[in-house]
């Protein structure tokens, strides 16, 4: 078992996995169980210092805590599983949590606002509109009527050239309102033909790699 630790710890921080070198706040865990739900699923090792060096935890506190991050602080409540590891004369916690079907989760602040998380790397992210109404798109029923317009032409054209575009330079490009280029960038996400990347605090968009222009020319014609 403690091989198998030190293995993940060698791993670092990253997209997939957390260290906490203790719990003393269940909404700051709760930001992370939603950021792991949101995006591919992770671990946290609770008991290990940012340094990878094993703090252990010294009593069942830490899971209760965890446990009001995923129920009470978390919304809709996260499903979390457990492992014990026990390394030099030391316990370490690992909480598991699996990608959530069930998007967006969204944790409580100190203020009581509830906020949507995803992760990034070895950080947790607050999300944006478009992410938020994508993941709600996906988690319902309904289909995605397109009207196959010159604005999403436009938007096609404009990435056919170049690699990226944000919901303001599309909205300029297309002569349209804002809230207008978000809707079409919204849908176009959730059929799969945008993308969303990240570019040092910036979100922006990009044509998957999948799509193919002339069949979606075709079937729209």
């Amino acid at each position: 078992m403690s091989a198998l630790l030190y293995k993940m710890i060698r791993e670092g921080e990253h997209q997939g996995q957390d260290f906490k070198f203790c719990i003393n706040d269940s909404k700051k865990i709760a930001r992370s169980l939603v950021a792991f739900a949101n995006t591919d699923g992770g671990r946290l090792l609770i008991g290990v210092k940012d340094n990878g060096r094993i703090a252990g935890i010294s009593s069942d506190e830490e899971y209760y805590m965890v446990e009001a991050a995923a129920k009470i602080y978390s919304k809709p409540a996260i499903s979390f599983s457990t492992r014990q590891h026990v390394a030099e004369g030391k316990t370490v916690l690992e909480i598991t949590v699996a990608p959530s079907n069930g998007k967006p989760h969204f944790a409580k602040d100190d203020s009581g606002k509830w906020l949507a998380y995803f992760r990034k790397n070895d950080e947790n992210k607050l999300a944006n509109k478009i992410m938020l109404e994508v993941w709600k798109k996906k988690a319902g029923k309904r289909g995605i009527l397109i009207n196959y317009s010159e604005d999403e032409k436009n938007l096609l054209d404009w990435l056919d050239k170049n690699s990226s575009v944000s919901v303001s330079k599309f909205a300029r490009l297309a002569h349209i309102s804002f809230q207008k280029a978000e809707q079409i960038i919204i849908d176009f996400i959730v059929l799969d033909i945008l993308k969303i990347e990240f570019e040092e605090d910036k979100i922006i968009y990009c044509l998957n790699e999948d799509f193919d222009r002339g069949k979606w020319d075709q079937r729209a014609g």
